[in-house]
């Protein structure tokens, strides 16, 4: 049999996961660094990030035992979907690139939970516990010290020669493998594109992101109105965003998915904004059955599109179809921004605009 280390390499590679890590548990300089952006208040207004104390970097008070973490890189990206060219087409909806096909929480938990189970089997006395997001984490953190890359100046983690666009999952496991050595060289240097790109500036500093500002944030965690300030400059994005990756020299020739699993499912890749507004409920559940759109839920998503709406070309099309969801009155929030937008549609003189700091 083979060493602990590449046996467990093959099975990964046997499920399709790209690129499989070993690092040591010992993160209190990245703990110490979250505790003061958090201090800052600049994860408001996602205060359950206060919640579990030091568990997010001190791995052994979520897992006792545990010696090793097995960090997964998984690519979602789909060959062949256009990236910055989707935010000119204004009458069409803009989903984030990771949210186009299949949940990955479900694609890549069931992955690694089979690579746990043969952990576990095959070193008698083993534990191990698989982790998707279901858990306190700093997955990034432990992915800059597996050396699967660094912590760019848009937050979001790099490989030099892969990019940024995949997805990371961990197991943590009570059997000690040596670890990888990290290749955490920060290669943003003097580059600040992400930085001056972002459409609502939620960018206070290089890497330090504020998260009331960022577009993913507004789309899909928040759950009330989107601050009026910051509707022109969201466009079409009803989803997520991606400029901050778009925009990044790493991402030219970026690694692709190779899985199906994020495939674009029911054309969200080129969907109209007009098209995804008229859905009713009952549409919407059955066209984003096991997609990540789920999480914003109908009424939020229709405060997204009804965004993406008032900044689209005027039409007579779009404002008949913002008055009828306006008569069906459902909801006091979701009639403001459909309000909103109509007074976009109305008004002649209207213009984008980003925010700037």
């Amino acid at each position: 049999m083979l060493k602990p280390k590449q046996q467990i390499q093959k099975w990964a590679t046997e499920l399709d996961l790209d690129h499989v890590k070993f690092t040591d548990t010992s993160l209190s300089a990245d703990g110490e660094a979250l505790q003061r952006w958090m201090d800052e208040g600049l994860h408001e207004p996602l205060n359950w990030l206060n919640d579990h104390g030091d568990m997010r970097w001190t791995p052994s008070s979520l897992m006792p035992g545990v010696e090793t973490v097995i960090s997964v890189r998984l690519h979602y990206l789909p060959e062949d979907v256009d990236l910055a060219a989707a935010l000119k087409q204004e009458s069409r909806a803009y989903v984030s690139r990771y949210a186009l096909g299949r949940d990955y929480h479900k694609v890549l938990r069931r992955r690694l939970a089979k690579l746990a189970k043969q952990i576990n089997q095959a070193f008698p006395g083993t534990e191990s516990r698989a982790l998707v997001d279901s858990a306190p984490v700093l997955e990034r953190a432990l992915a800059r010290k597996a050396g699967h890359g660094w912590v760019g100046k848009n937050t979001m983690m790099i490989n030099p020669e892969e990019g940024s666009y995949f997805f990371l999952g961990e197991i943590y496991t009570t059997l000690k493998i040596e670890p990888d050595t990290p290749d955490d060289q920060d290669r943003c240097n003097d580059c600040d594109a992400c930085l001056k790109v972002c459409p609502t500036a939620a960018f206070v500093a290089p890497y330090k992101l504020e998260t009331k500002r960022c577009i993913s944030y507004l789309t899909i965690e928040n759950d009330g109105p989107i601050p009026v300030e910051f509707r022109e400059p969201i466009g079409n994005r009803v989803f997520g965003c991606d400029d901050c990756q778009v925009i990044c020299p790493f991402n030219k020739y970026p690694k692709t998915a190779k899985l199906d699993d994020f495939q674009p499912r029911n054309n969200l890749d080129t969907a109209e904004l007009l098209d995804l507004f008229e859905l009713s409920e009952e549409e919407f559940l059955a066209r984003t059955e096991g997609s990540p759109l789920r999480r914003a839920g109908y009424h939020n998503f229709l405060r997204n599109v009804s965004v993406g709406l008032g900044n689209s070309p005027r039409s007579d099309a779009v404002i008949n179809a913002l008055q009828l969801r306006l008569s069906e009155n459902l909801s006091e929030m979701l009639n403001e921004h459909i309000e909103w937008a109509l007074k976009r549609q109305y008004d002649p003189t209207r213009r984008r605009r980003k925010l700037r700091r």
